[in-house]
């Protein structure tokens, strides 16, 4: 009885010590990985670009489609604020939405391969031609006399004009997507190619709901019966 009083005592230390152990080991795993290095991203990068290489039609496409979206972010921030109707600032919101978050992708895509990261500005891309300086709009942006008009206007004015306006900036952010699928070697970076076919769907998608909403204010059908409170 002795030596059976031992033995049922020495298991029940043992399980209590794996037990004991399974704890500290569970703990172990749920502590706070690490966030990655600011070298640890240009190395995986760098590995991405041997695996699936990028092309200067790659950075050129990136680079000019922050200005682009930069712009587009202006056109949108002015919805709230200049009488908008609901539709078109929910159209507003979801440009902001995506684009805000696009910007930052387009950003660290650049930094990560050591390319020279673009500003959130809306103006054009300063580009050197032939030794000299010049700054080039991407297709589909408006020109200042075009911005300036877009914010002179208010109420019904406005929604014509910004879905009219952002119908053209978004059919040229489609075709610099086309050219850049359409250009030998490029587009074959994983993030450029998922970001460009985003780009191409998304706002293809949003030029047919655009259309139909300019249809209506063409035909005098009004597009909100409940306008949406402007942001303080």
């Amino acid at each position: 009885m002795t030596r059976i009083t031992a033995t049922v005592v020495a298991a029940i230390a043992a399980s209590a010590c794996t037990s004991a152990g399974h704890g500290a080991m569970q703990t172990s795993t749920t502590a706070v990985t690490p966030q990655p290095s600011e070298a640890a991203y240009i190395a995986q990068a760098r590995a991405d670009s041997l695996r699936l290489p990028y092309t200067e039609a790659d950075v050129n496409f990136m680079s000019g489609m922050i200005h682009h979206h930069a712009q587009a972010l202006v056109m949108a921030h002015w919805a709230p604020t200049h009488g908008a109707s609901a539709p078109v600032q929910r159209l507003a919101s979801r440009i902001i939405n995506a684009q805000q978050d696009e910007i930052v992708t387009m950003q660290r895509w650049l930094r990560d391969r050591q390319k020279p990261v673009q500003e959130a500005t809306p103006g054009g891309m300063t580009m050197m031609m032939n030794g000299m300086e010049h700054t080039m709009l991407m297709p589909g942006m408006l020109t200042e006399a075009q911005m300036k008009e877009l914010d002179a206007a208010r109420g019904p004015d406005f929604d014509r004009l910004f879905l009219t306006f952002m119908i053209q900036h978004h059919k040229g952010a489609v075709s610099m997507v086309k050219d850049l699928f359409g250009t030998y070697g490029a587009g074959q970076d994983e993030t450029v190619f998922k970001f460009a076919s985003d780009v191409n769907v998304d706002q293809t998608t949003e030029i047919a709901r655009m259309e139909k909403l300019i249809t209506q204010l063409t035909l005098g059908i009004p597009i909100s019966d409940q306008p949406v409170e402007s942001n303080p």
